[in-house]
């Protein structure tokens, strides 16, 4: 990927987005771009965070991994997000792994050179505070609806949120598979499946294949609220 081009997709990103091209110029100078495969671990739980990543292209999982081997999916992160910024700071180990869904291009940042950069640019320190608290409301509303609301409120909560994300279009394309969207949402493919059938049967959803299309956005959003279907 050429200069231009990644530099054009850190102005668009969460923790770079606010720089001038100067800044962003510079940016480039700290990090070093990569490819990665279809299912390439970038990282993973309990290793040494040496830097974290930025997604130029495709998408990548966080994830935690059980004892008995399985995997709750923590985020699904796409382009101009930073992928294992969390530990930075503290300079902790790296909390969870992340894995590409597909294949990726990636901008990598050491630790090192970037903390020591965030004296010189205190506007890029408030940046990645911001992308901190953006994480913590989404783990804190994660906790919430696994806490609080059924998998019925937990799924249309889910896609009203992928909803607004496409500009209020009612007709989706999933971005990971029914087995992910279940990591996601705390429970089982087979509980996921059965749901999206009783969407289907009550007139909230038509669904062919991965291409999802809501037909009763209002009823929807009832259901994410309220976690009851009529």
């Amino acid at each position: 990927m050429k200069e231009a081009e990644i530099i054009e997709i850190l102005a668009g990103s969460l923790l770079f987005g606010g720089l001038e091209d100067r800044a962003l110029k510079t940016v480039l100078t700290l990090g070093r771009s990569r490819a990665a495969l279809r299912g390439e671990l970038l990282f993973q739980e309990g290793e040494a965070a040496t830097g974290f990543f930025v997604l130029l292209s495709g998408k990548v999982k966080v994830f935690k991994a059980t004892f008995e081997g399985k995997e709750k999916i923590l985020h699904i992160l796409g382009p101009g997000e930073p992928v294992g910024e969390a530990p930075m700071f503290g300079g902790i180990p790296y909390p969870a792994s992340a894995q590409t869904l597909e294949p990726c291009q990636l901008f990598f940042l050491p630790r090192e050179v970037f903390i020591d950069k965030l004296k010189d640019m205190p506007e890029l320190a408030l940046a990645m505070l911001a992308v901190l608290s953006r994480r913590l409301r989404v783990f804190t509303t994660q906790i919430e609806h696994l806490a609080l609301k059924e998998v019925p409120a937990r799924l249309a909560a889910y896609l009203n949120t992928l909803k607004e994300e496409c500009g209020g279009e009612t007709s989706l394309v999933l971005p990971l598979s029914k087995a992910q969207l279940a990591s996601l949402l705390g429970t089982s493919p087979e509980t996921l499946s059965r749901i999206l059938g009783r969407m289907v049967t009550a007139g909230y959803l038509n669904v062919t294949g991965n291409i999802l299309e809501i037909c009763d956005p209002e009823g929807l959003a009832q259901v994410a609220e309220e976690g009851r279907m009529e």
